[in-house]
């Protein structure tokens, strides 16, 4: 029975790649200790890995099983898993298996670098190293144990993530129970007897069509040969005609060639005569044409015409040159001509400027004089010459005016500050009021907040109080007491009567009996088969032996045929000739599977290359067309910017052009609004001057004169201010027009930066993305296809392996169906001759053990049931006393509430009266200060709008003097200009130049005339002389045209006269025509005799090639031969079918029995471990539709389920493998099914005890459950997983905790050491003691913490404990209640804790004091007290009371008391 020994463990997820870590493992139990997150799955995860090669759940391909370089500090980490394990022959084997990963560029490479196994030469004593593929070795080392790899995977080691796989879906589950049975093979053997067997159909099917089609053919070449022989005899008779008709022919033939040679000659001659004429009558057309153009016929000779020819050319030629001259010269004359009209034009165009300008600067000389005078006289600046002034009296009158200007803007800026301080006083005075009466209202607010909150709160205690007092009531401590203490009394008699009856020993005594008959049954049933053997088994044996040499023979010479290419397949192994063909089979089927998962990889490699190549593509497309839209969107502002104002020529100074475009405008229209406030003035001033003859601005009277000279001077400011207006109006206009043009320019020049900013580079980095993806696709690729290649040629030269190697197990099959029955009868010989029993004693030997059997295994389940059924009812009393206990807690808890909750509310009260005190002072206090602060900010406002009149005021005055200085400025500059540039100079130099040229055009019209009437009378000549050119010529070319006339009618008539010597052409055409019909009629009798032969030559042809085609080849032969291959494949189909369900029937009793066989124990584990009352046993279905377990319930049951499941599998299937792995068992269940948990596991070992080789390996972070199973009797040690203390996660606090006589005194509860929890930091971490009172907490942070113990029935002091990070490991502790440091880290009870209140004795103050005894002391001093009250009262008023309690149905409170009814 296979186990394992040692595990090392080296760089695997977050083990040390430089530190070996070494695991040793137990029987038969090893128990693996640590908190979530130490590292304990990566046990299971290695132990799974080596045995099969899978890797666990979320590896990521390998990438996060290996420890990550980027934590190591490497680029480069390497694993290794090295499991020393003995086979099912007790054969001593080591597993090594190491990997790779690697930190590449932009992403990690996972490798298997190592593959070895290592065994001890027997003969040697040497180790022997064998390097595997993964593959191979993920199929030896199953082997090697004993148990199939779905068995590993699914039963043995089962990592945490995949434990409830029997809840999977049906089709699922069915799979994997195939895996487990081993059934796969025969599954697939029945898949291929079907398809087998359907395509032997299929080829019935085909072979009958085959013969259909052969009988056809048959038939076929019969009748190709008996045409053969019919066109033969007719194709002889038919050539002798042929040649009759072939010599008939030949003469027609000669005939024909006569006359069509004839025939030729004459008709080329009338082709001649045919254009001859066509010619002539075109020529003579020509010469009546032209001998009507003519206007005069000439009689000279043709020599004298030419002659007349050549001297009228050069006397045009004369003519045409002088008209030339004369052209050019009227050309100049009119360019000439032209420029000094333009010349004049533009002087015109600038004398009238010149003067429009002059007398405008005229006018702005008087406008400045009286200007000057005006603002002299109104701010009474001096005296002034008389007008008008020179420009230097102007310009020292200008300055002066200017001087003026600061003095007015100081003056306003002093009053500016003097209102600003008196108003600032102002505000001063009334923000202190205001901040007062503020503090004071939001004092008085917050006490209203504050008592409507206390009034709440009162409210909510005086409700919580209510309801723990009604809580109070419901409680009967007393009655909770003696339910305890009974609880108790019936949990220790249960327990004894457990005890009494010992359940353990009396099932293993009956389990030990019950296997020692099983195994006496199973010895007699082998001898009694051995004692059917037939008297005739010797002759069979030497022919058996016989046959079975020959087919060693045949056997030996393949494989010694084949020995190296085996080796070379099988990595230099040669296995058992009985795993031969399996070891090639599964080769070729892992070579094939690697083979296509790898194409069908890299066929979606390369498409995910492709399309990463297409999105490459589109987003540089994308990049580069946002540049161009980017560049344009820059082209388009800059060209806008550079049109608009020559200052800015780049995009980055938009923002600034705007700036100042803005500014621009503001300037503007403040300009021209302060014009048009001056402007406006001016009418009022001359009204107020005529209606009162006074000044408007000082209040002087006017005389006539001066009132008529201030009119005057107000009436020419308003005409120039109203240009000026106009002036200011236009550059407003346009500043504003800037502004809107570059405003518009805004959203391109955010596009344009949003594209610069976010747009581009998004897409730059999603291109960064696609590329580097693409590498890594493109690498990925690369390995794929050198993988391929490999795998490829490995696939081709196992291939050719196949079919000698089928051929090899075929026989080896043979040879060991022989060699068993070789052995068998030799068996049978050698035992048959010893002395045995007879068969009937046998048979009654087998049926008295089988009744003894029965009745033990009726015994054995009785006594389990009474065990389950007692162990039932302990569980019920342990979960009652449990409830009882905790609600005697709550009872306490409620009573502490109640005190607590009256203390708080007597507080509240008395916070409530001193909040409405507080509250009642505040309101007084506010209404003085509200007063105070509205007059204050009243005087504030008024002093406020007297200071902002007397302030506008002045900056009027100081507004309109800036105006009239501005106006005289801009009028000074005006003229300045006009003087600069000399303009009147420049209009007389103009004066003169216009008179020069206007003498200079008069010449030039007469000389142009001139040259006109001479260019006239000379073109005159030339028109005549051309008339009299074209009458020669036409002459000279009539005269030509007729002697070609003449000439064609010669050679016209010669023609003719040779086609009459000839003969006629109609004569030659009927005779060619009637030879041609004979030769047509003979030709088609020809034709036709030919097409008839050929057509019987082909048929005979075509007849032979038919019968000499492969289809009519041997077909009386080949259709015998279909015809028996047809009836043999028919018989071999029914054998197929009769195998197919013979061995179905098989699979299905097999499925059948090991599932009664695991359903049964998985029915005894389940009634064993199982606490609850709702399921009675579970179980897993199994039929021809699948397997499943039909099973609803919370997810602990599933849990616990699936954990039974995998136990019953253990037991049925690892006969040959002694091990269990359990990785978190306890996950998702409760206490009580976690304690029958472990004892169903410890029966297991105690069952097994006797069992050498078997190992439990439980991995848990449940402290309580591994202490349940960490009996001493079981392991005398157990591993614990921690990470390292100097890790980055933190520290370790370790302690203890100490208890004398625990639970044995007082009213200390006794119970279990493992019940007392130790709890870190408020129940951030919780743990529980060990057996022997130590804790541990790992993965602390430095820092401060605080430990608490809780025990019931004793109080232990908390604990604060510093985790120094400057001294790492270093902790101090002490305790917080007594201050007391502690130098070694042993916690120990500070009291007894006291659960229960001591009753009071009796008191009879406390009668008193009761609510009760009040109201009765009360009620007997009224009734002593009220008749005496009564006594003394006036007769009329209890009268009249008595009456209006009578009338309102209220009994009298006199007639209720003994002395009323007397008195």
């Amino acid at each position: 029975m296979s186990t394992v020994d040692k595990m090392l463990i080296k760089g695997i997820r977050s083990f040390d790649p430089e530190n070996k870590h070494v695991i040793t493992f137990f029987k038969p139990l090893t128990l693996i200790v640590g908190s979530n997150g130490a590292g304990k799955t990566t046990i299971i995860e290695c132990l799974k890995l080596s045995c099969t090669g899978e890797l666990p759940p979320n590896a990521r391909s390998g990438h996060s099983f290996i420890h990550d370089p980027k934590v190591a500090g490497e680029t480069e980490t390497k694993g290794q898993i090295k499991l020393r394990f003995k086979t099912a022959a007790a054969k001593d084997v080591v597993c090594i298996r190491s990997f790779q990963l690697t930190q590449k560029a932009s992403k990690m490479e996972f490798k298997a670098i190592e593959s070895v196994l290592q065994t001890l030469n027997p003969h040697t004593g040497e180790k022997v190293c064998l390097s595997y593929r993964c593959a191979d070795m993920d199929r030896e080392i199953p082997a090697l144990m004993g148990v199939s790899k779905a068995i590993l995977e699914n039963v043995i080691f089962v990592h945490q993530d995949e434990a409830n796989w029997p809840l999977q879906d049906p089709s699922t589950l069915k799979k994997k129970f195939d895996d487990i049975f081993s059934a796969t093979r025969y599954t697939k053997a029945l898949e291929v007897l079907k398809k087998l067997h359907k395509d032997q159909n299929q080829e019935i099917k085909t072979y009958k069509l085959k013969l259909e089609n052969l009988q056809t053919l048959k038939d076929a070449a019969y009748k190709l040969r008996e045409g053969i022989a019919h066109d033969q005899s007719r194709t002889e008779s038919l050539k002798s005609q042929i040649q009759e008709f072939e010599t008939s022919i030949q003469d027609v033939d000669a005939k024909i060639h006569h006359a069509e040679v004839t025939l030729k000659d004459l008709r080329k001659l009338q082709d001649q005569i045919s254009t001859k004429t066509a010619e002539r009558s075109t020529l003579f057309k020509e010469q009546q044409k032209q001998y009507a153009a003519l206007e005069e016929e000439n009689e000279d000779t043709d020599e004298e015409l030419k002659e007349w020819k050549t001297k009228f050319e050069e006397k045009v030629a004369e003519l045409e040159s002088k008209i030339s001259k004369l052209e050019r010269e009227l050309t100049d004359q009119e360019t000439k001509s032209s420029f000094l009209r333009k010349t004049t034009d533009d002087c015109f165009k600038e004398i009238s400027k010149l003067q429009t300008e002059a007398e405008v600067n005229l006018s702005l000389k008087n406008e400045r004089d009286s200007a000057i005078r005006n603002i002299f006289t109104s701010h009474n600046l001096g005296p002034l010459p008389s007008s008008p002034f020179s420009n230097d009296d102007a310009l020292s009158f200008t300055k002066r005016i200017i001087l003026r200007l600061p003095d007015l803007e100081k003056d306003l800026q002093d009053k500016k500050k003097s209102n600003e301080i008196e108003l600032k006083t102002a505000w001063d005075r009334y923000m202190v009021a205001n901040d007062q009466w503020t503090t004071a209202d939001v004092q008085r607010q917050a006490k209203v907040d504050l008592k409507s909150g206390l009034r709440k709160r009162i409210e909510d205690k005086e409700n919580e109080r209510n309801s723990l007092e009604l809580q109070i009531s419901n409680v009967d401590i007393s009655h909770i007491n003696e339910r305890e203490k009974n609880m108790r009394t019936e949990m220790e008699r249960k327990k004894n009567l457990i005890a009494e009856r010992d359940f353990e020993s009396n099932i293993t005594q009956k389990q030990t009996e019950l296997y020692s008959i099983e195994q006496k049954i199973k010895a007699l049933t082998q001898e009694k088969d051995i004692m059917v053997g037939d008297s005739d088994e010797r002759v069979k044996l030497s022919l058996k032996k016989s046959e079975l040499e020959s087919q060693k023979r045949k056997h030996r010479k393949i494989i010694d045929d084949h020995r190296e290419k085996i080796r070379g397949v099988l990595k230099g192994r040669l296995p058992l000739d009985k795993d031969l063909k399996r070891e090639i089979t599964q080769a070729v089927r892992a070579v094939t599977m690697e083979f296509d998962d790898l194409k069908n990889k890299s066929h979606e490699a390369e498409q995910e290359v492709k399309m990463l190549q297409t999105k490459i593509q589109e987003d540089n497309n994308n990049i580069s067309k946002l540049r161009k839209d980017m560049e344009s969107r820059k082209r388009y502002i800059e060209s806008k910017i550079k049109a608009l104002d020559r200052q800015y020529s780049t995009i980055d100074s938009y923002l600034k052009a705007l700036e100042t475009a803005k500014e621009k405008r503001d300037v503007q229209k403040s300009k021209y609004n302060i014009a048009d406030g001056m402007r406006q003035m001016f009418d009022p001033f001359e009204r107020v001057a005529r209606a009162h003859h006074v000044c408007p601005c000082c209040e002087r009277s006017f005389s006539a004169e001066e009132e008529d000279e201030f009119v005057k001077k107000q009436r020419v400011k308003a005409s120039t201010s109203a240009e000026h207006m106009k002036v200011l109006a236009v550059e407003s206009s346009n500043a504003d027009s800037l502004f809107q043009q570059l405003d518009k320019l805004r959203l391109a020049y955010e596009e344009y930066i949003k594209m610069g900013k976010e747009t581009i580079p998004n897409a730059e980095r999603e291109l960064k993305k696609h590329s580097e993806e693409l590498d890594q696709k493109s690498q990925a690729l690369d390995d794929l296809l050198a993988v391929l290649a490999q795998i490829k040629s490995e696939k081709d030269s196992i291939d050719v392996l196949v079919q000698p190697i089928e051929a090899a197990d075929r026989l080896f099959q043979e040879i060991q169906a022989c060699q068993k029955q070789v052995d068998d009868l030799e068996y049978k010989l050698s035992f048959g001759g010893q002395g045995v029993k007879s068969l009937e004693d046998i048979q009654s030997e087998l049926n008295t053990l089988q009744i003894t059997k029965d009745s033990l295994h009726n015994e054995l389940e009785k006594l389990r049931d009474d065990q389950r059924y007692m162990e039932k009812d302990m569980s019920n009393i342990k979960d009652r006393l449990h409830a009882l206990c905790a609600e005697k807690v709550q009872a306490d808890n409620v009573f502490r509430d109640v005190r607590k909750a009256e203390e708080e509310l007597e507080r509240l009260v008395e916070e409530k009266s001193q909040v409405e005190l507080d509250e009642k002072y505040l309101k007084e206090t506010i209404g003085p200060l509200s007063r105070e602060k509205d007059k204050l900010l009243n005087e504030y406002n008024e002093l406020k709008a007297k200071l902002n009149l007397e302030y506008e005021e002045q900056s009027k005055q100081k507004m309109s003097y800036a105006q009239e200085v501005d106006s005289i400025q801009k009028v000074a500059f005006k003229i300045k200009e006009f003087h600069d540039l000399k303009k009147g100079e420049k209009l007389k130099e103009l004066q003169e130049k216009l008179s020069f040229s206007e003498l200079e055009l008069q010449k030039c019209e007469a000389k142009k005339q001139h040259i006109l009437s001479e260019l006239e009378r000379n073109r005159d000549v030339i028109r005549s002389r051309d008339k009299l050119r074209r009458n020669i010529e036409d002459n000279l070319n009539y005269r030509k045209t007729k002697a070609e006339v003449d000439e064609l009618t010669r050679e016209i008539e010669s023609l003719e006269a040779n086609v009459l010597r000839v003969g006629g052409i109609s004569t030659f055409e009927s005779e060619l025509v009637k030879l041609s019909r004979e030769r047509e009629r003979l030709l088609s009798e020809l034709n036709r005799c030919r097409g008839t032969m050929s057509v019987y030559e082909s048929n005979i042809s075509k007849n032979k090639v038919d019968l000499k085609h492969s289809q009519y080849k041997d077909i009386d032969k080949r259709y015998f031969d279909q015809l028996i291959q047809l009836k043999t494949s028919e018989m071999a189909n029914k054998d197929l079918d009769r195998y197919y369900n013979a061995l179905d029937k098989a699979l299905m009793r097999f499925h059948t029995l090991k599932m009664e066989e695991i359903n049964k124990i998985i029915r005894e584990l389940w009634q064993q471990t199982y606490r609850g009352q709702d399921i009675d046993y579970i179980s897993i279905r199994s039929d021809s539709e699948g397997a499943g377990l039909v099973l609803t319930a919370i997810g602990y049951v599933q849990v616990l389920a699936s954990l039974i499941i995998r136990l019953a599998l253990a037991e049925t299937f690892c006969l040959n493998c002694g091990i269990l792995a359990l990785d978190e068992p306890t996950t998702n269940l409760d206490g009580p099914n976690a304690e029958s948990l472990a004892t169903a596991l410890l029966k297991i070992m105690e069952d097994r005890r006797g069992q050498e080789n078997f190992q439990l390996i439980v991995i848990t972070h449940d402290e309580r459950f591994a202490q349940l199973i960490g009996q001493r009797q079981h392991a005398e040690k157990y591993y614990r997983v921690t990470k390292d203390d100097q890790s980055s996660e933190g520290y370790s606090i370790h302690g203890r905790v100490k208890i004398p006589s625990f639970g044995a005194t007082g009213f200390g509860l006794p119970g279990k050491i493992s019940n007392i929890k130790v709890i870190l930091n408020g129940g951030q971490r919780v743990t529980f003691l060990r057996p022997d009172g130590f804790f541990s907490f790992h993965n602390v942070p430095a820092g401060t913490h605080l430990i608490e113990v809780a025990a019931i029935g004793y109080f232990f002091s908390p604990v604060r404990v510093d985790v120094s990070a400057r001294n790492p490991g270093k902790v101090q502790a002490a305790l917080t209640e007594t201050r007391r440091g502690l130098h070694e880290f042993v916690l120990e009870p500070l009291r007894e804790e006291q659960y229960y209140e001591v009753r009071e004795p009796f008191n009879i103050m406390s009668i008193v004091k009761s609510p009760m005894g009040m109201m009765i002391g009360f009620m007997v001093i009224v009734m002593f007290l009220m008749p005496k009250l009564v006594e003394n009262m006036d007769p009329e008023e209890i009268k009249r009371a008595q009456e209006e309690m009578r009338s309102q149905g209220v009994p009298s409170l006199a007639n209720l008391m003994p002395g009323a009814g007397r008195s």
